[in-house]
């Protein structure tokens, strides 16, 4: 297919009250936060959409201080073209996270704290000039990873388990939490928030691209319109892992034969109730809907390919 038909279908306002609720109280958080940390869509898409990853709302609304951008999950990015370093980061995503307000862009791979601590010790601090302390504001669309990267750096500098909880599905985290530590020396404080799309996204594509990877609930979108955009992306990009990992012949255009070969090899069937001339009797039938949803879950788990869909 040379474009995709998205039928009409608009996902770009699942703006539920609470990421309302939530933009507001990161206003106001605004006044104790020296740095913000902001999280691409990560925890289950890896680096695949860096770009239409982010929610330009936020910058626009909480403005500009020193401002980090971090990927994880490299390993699944299309190594065609994803970037070898934070260096090769900034030169391939710099001109365009740079007019967006982002001071620094890293894998979360390196060392967040000194890096945080080294801007915010070279930013004017206004009314926190006098604070001996560091307060992160961790920023990001729904389902990035932004407790676990909290807990993660709990881990790693006191020794302490989680903090705060943390899914698979968007919208675990429904408010603005309070202080978290992460670190001793230098003192660090992460405070978490809920993850917030745009009430209208710029275009459908993109709206598509962040349902793929997680970024709003699947069922809200629809998982047979998700896998069958998938599989246009995936062919159009010439990703073809999908026709060994289901034992296809070929690369398919249409998406009912690959669900039906997805369903074959991960067992998704289901029992359905026909009336016949004799009685009820029960038939086992592939199920489409289930395969629609593992056709995704591989897919976010990189077991279709390194792929960058941005």
């Amino acid at each position: 297919r040379e474009r995709f038909d998205f039928g009409g279908r608009d996902v770009a306002s699942w703006f539920p009250g609470h990421m309302a609720k939530g933009l507001r109280q990161m206003r106001a958080s605004l006044r104790r936060a020296d740095c913000l940390i902001e999280r691409t869509v990560t925890l289950l898409s890896g680096s695949h959409i860096p770009l239409s990853g982010r929610n330009p709302m936020l910058r626009e609304a909480l403005g500009i201080r020193p401002h980090v951008l971090v990927l994880n999950k490299m390993d699944l990015a299309d190594p065609r073209r994803q970037p070898v370093s934070a260096e090769a980061g900034l030169a391939r995503w710099g001109p365009h996270m740079s007019l967006q307000g982002v001071t620094a862009l890293l894998p979360v791979s390196l060392q967040i704290v000194p890096l945080v601590a080294e801007l915010v010790g070279n930013s004017p601090r206004y009314h926190r000039a006098e604070s001996t302390d560091y307060n992160i504001l961790v920023i990001g669309v729904p389902n990035v990873g932004k407790s676990s990267l909290i807990n993660s750096l709990r881990r790693l500098h006191l020794k302490k388990g989680k903090a705060t909880a943390v899914g698979g599905e968007p919208g675990i985290t429904k408010a603005v939490l309070t202080r978290i530590q992460v670190c001793e020396q230098p003192l660090m404080y992460l405070v978490d928030t809920p993850g917030v799309l745009p009430p209208k996204l710029g275009d459908v594509e993109t709206g598509m691209k962040l349902a793929v990877c997680g970024a709003i609930r699947d069922h809200l979108v629809g998982e047979d319109i998700m896998a069958d955009y998938l599989l246009y992306a995936l062919n159009k990009r010439q990703q073809f892992g999908y026709v060994q990992r289901y034992g296809l012949a070929e690369a398919c255009d249409a998406i009912e034969p690959v669900l039906r070969h997805v369903a074959l090899a991960q067992g998704r069937t289901r029992k359905v109730k026909v009336l016949t001339g004799t009685g009820n009797v029960n038939v086992t039938m592939l199920n489409y809907p289930a395969a629609a949803y593992e056709f995704l879950r591989d897919f976010r788990a990189g077991r279709l390919g390194r792929v960058t869909l941005d």
